[in-house]
């Protein structure tokens, strides 16, 4: 089921409980009681629906703040400028499910460790956000030609803006319509949900001995051939795989 199907089942289910539950006299009719009820239901199905945890939150905390703001009285305006901005940054996560994730420093000192030692190296960040990676791996290893990928507007105009190193190329594209075969290093920090997916791209075209790393979302069902453990707060590992050659992969 889509997430944005999901999404709208978990709301109206959670409507539907409240509604229930209000009629039986097992709670106070009360606005905000209702509120609260529909609130948790949605999570609750939600979670039955096997939604991404990031949806949980959001289902906990929508109808609540709609009503908040209606008590705001707020202008129209304001209502359509905060979808834009969403719309801006977030773009297709709604189909892709892969959020803005932002890496920090530590894991671009562990990525640009992890590129090929006294020679120049090409590497492919898909779903590449502001260029952070970028910045900081093209700081380290100025000698490899690096690219990185956007789709969201919002965040590519941005790190058109900022990725000024000679050794970036920025691009607007999705990640899965982009080739990957002229990379040494293919960077992904997306979600769970679409690693089956790069996983089976890698395999089709990445050039044998590639390496693929994914932050903190491993391949399902593959052991990666290194992990590292990267000393952050947030206890980053990066799972990197090799690409297998022709006679393996068959």
């Amino acid at each position: 089921m889509p997430a944005s199907l999901k999404a709208l089942c978990a709301q109206l289910g959670g409507a539907v409980t409240a509604y229930l539950l209000a009629r039986s006299g097992l709670m106070p009719a009360s606005l905000w009681t209702l509120a609260g009820a529909q609130a948790v239901s949605a999570a609750i199905i939600a979670a039955l629906l096997r939604s991404a945890r990031w949806w949980l939150p959001i289902h906990l905390a929508f109808l609540p703040l709609a009503l908040l703001a209606l008590r705001m009285e707020l202008h129209p305006g304001w209502y359509l400028a905060a979808f834009l901005a969403l719309a801006v940054i977030y773009w297709s996560s709604f189909r892709t499910q892969v959020p803005l994730y932002l890496s920090n420093r530590s894991t671009a000192a562990a990525l640009a460790g992890l590129l090929p030692v006294g020679q120049p190296a090409r590497l492919l960040d898909i779903g590449a956000g502001t260029g952070t990676v970028l910045r900081h791996v093209a700081a380290l290893r100025p000698d490899c030609a690096l690219t990185g990928v956007e789709t969201a507007p919002g965040p590519w105009l941005l790190g058109r803006l900022l990725c000024r190193a000679p050794a970036i190329s920025w691009r607007r594209a999705d990640l899965f319509a982009h080739p990957w075969g002229d990379y040494d290093v293919i960077y992904a920090f997306l979600s769970p949900v679409p690693m089956a997916a790069v996983w089976r791209k890698a395999v089709q075209e990445m050039k044998a001995g590639a390496l693929l790393v994914s932050n903190s979302f491993p391949v399902p069902e593959r052991e990666p051939d290194i992990v590292v453990e990267v000393n952050d707060r947030r206890h980053t590992r990066l799972y990197c795989y090799r690409a297998p050659t022709a006679e393996a992969g068959k």
